[in-house]
């Protein structure tokens, strides 16, 4: 493994192109760190300063739906199997064999689904907020779950989600319990109809992929706000079924968006992880 890599600003795969920032010093522990929706990868700015203080590299996308150039028309190219091959593409990029993988809201789904698919390329893994895709799934059979997922169903009507969610962006977001700053950043990107069809889509192209979610062999930790309007309880606890290695559960006193509101524990818990690696 290089000691050292150039910097990353983008990387490609099948003709598309991702936007990426890389921060921390050269030689740091790999971090890959995922976005989720609505967000982009500032969503992880309060974190990525923590983890480079700690020796950390941190690389974070615009994922597909998101990176301007990486945006493709047809809801298939939304499954999940290509926003897997993305994360990995990212990783070759990276110059590193194995990475420590962190991911928040969707972009957590795609940490456990790359974690389980290609645990070689993982050192760790660590979830914020987001469920074991399998415990979901269980936990979706709950009214309680069901409830809290009654938007994933709206979703998949074309076109009406795009134009009510970009109408209400600020209203919604700032309902949801987000820092009105990080509202605003991410309204002046999405709060848009046609920004918002990517990144819906991979609502939409669930149902349609091929990905399985394995039980994930890597050290992980996974960190839930008691108080996520989105994600309940019986998921959260499900998922230490679905984890093989070494696993730690961290309930945490806040709502969704644990990046935003809670860098600090969040931080903290990836670095935790990371250390379990190493002996540290």
């Amino acid at each position: 493994m290089p000691a050292t890599e150039p910097r990353v600003e983008t990387f490609q795969r099948d003709g598309l192109t991702f936007e990426v920032t890389d921060s921390g010093p050269l030689d740091g522990t790999p971090v890959v760190l995922l976005h989720g929706f609505p967000t982009d990868r500032t969503s992880w700015t309060r974190i990525t300063d923590r983890l480079a203080d700690a020796g950390c590299r941190t690389w974070a996308p615009d994922q597909r739906g998101y990176s301007p150039e990486a945006t493709p028309p047809s809801r298939s190219a939304y499954r999940l199997e290509e926003l897997v091959a993305d994360a990995l593409a990212l990783v070759d990029a990276t110059g590193h064999e194995r990475v420590h993988l962190a991911g928040h809201d969707w972009g957590g789904a795609i940490a456990w689904l790359v974690a389980g698919n290609a645990a070689e390329r993982i050192a760790s893994l660590t979830v914020l907020s987001t469920p074991h895709p399998a415990a979901l799934s269980r936990a979706l059979r709950t009214p309680d779950q069901l409830r809290r997922s009654w938007y994933m169903g709206a979703f998949q009507v074309p076109w009406v989600p795009e134009h009510v969610f970009a109408a209400g962006f600020r209203r919604i977001m700032r309902g949801s319990g987000l820092p009105a700053e990080d509202v605003e950043r991410y309204a002046a990107r999405l709060g848009h109809a046609d920004a918002l069809t990517g990144p819906i889509n991979w609502y939409r192209a669930t149902g349609s992929s091929h990905v399985r979610a394995h039980r994930v062999t890597v050290p992980t930790t996974y960190v839930w706000g008691r108080d996520d309007v989105a994600l309940g309880r019986h998921a959260a606890e499900l998922t230490r079924e679905h984890v093989t290695g070494p696993y730690a559960f961290l309930e945490v006193a806040a709502g969704h968006w644990l990046p935003e509101t809670r860098a600090e524990e969040c931080a903290t818990a990836i670095l935790a992880r990371i250390a379990s690696t190493q002996g540290g």
